[in-house]
């Protein structure tokens, strides 16, 4: 192989690389934006049907303790990790913890909602969001 072949196929080969990350992205950002309108569509039929909401809470990256947030809406799981606010934004329920969190509350900011949770998780712990959603407002106020 000559220095000339050598070059052109490393250029073949970035190239390639590249259109994989391309459509890679552009996968990942039509699952997120069919996601995000599944969770307004929740936001929007739970404010409908009247769904209680509550002041949210984080849990703490060490998994220990819970800080108040700022943040009014809608567990999702079971967990209380993941939650949807009255906006439509989805939020995943976990913080750095501290004395300030403590004191003066977390603050999660909105995470891209996943078409699957739990994907790549152990067997039978993933579950498609649209699913999920579904239950929690078919259990209404009863969820807990």
């Amino acid at each position: 192989m000559g220095g000339d072949d050598g070059l052109e196929w490393r250029e073949q080969q970035r190239r390639a690389v590249r259109a994989h990350a391309a459509a890679d992205a552009r996968q990942r950002a039509a699952e997120q934006a069919e996601a995000a309108e599944l969770v307004a569509r929740f936001a929007a039929e739970a404010s409908r049907r009247g769904l209680r909401t509550d002041r949210l809470t984080a849990a703490g990256y060490d998994g220990r303790g819970r800080y108040r947030t700022r943040i009014t809406g809608w567990y999702v799981d079971r967990a209380r990790s993941r939650a949807v606010d009255t906006e439509g934004r989805f939020y995943l329920l976990t913080v750095p913890p501290g004395l300030r969190a403590r004191l003066f509350g977390a603050d999660p900011e909105p995470a891209p909602p996943p078409l699957v949770v739990g994907r790549g998780g152990r067997d039978g712990e993933s579950v498609p969001l649209a699913t999920l959603l579904s239950l929690r407002l078919e259990a209404g106020d009863d969820w807990r």
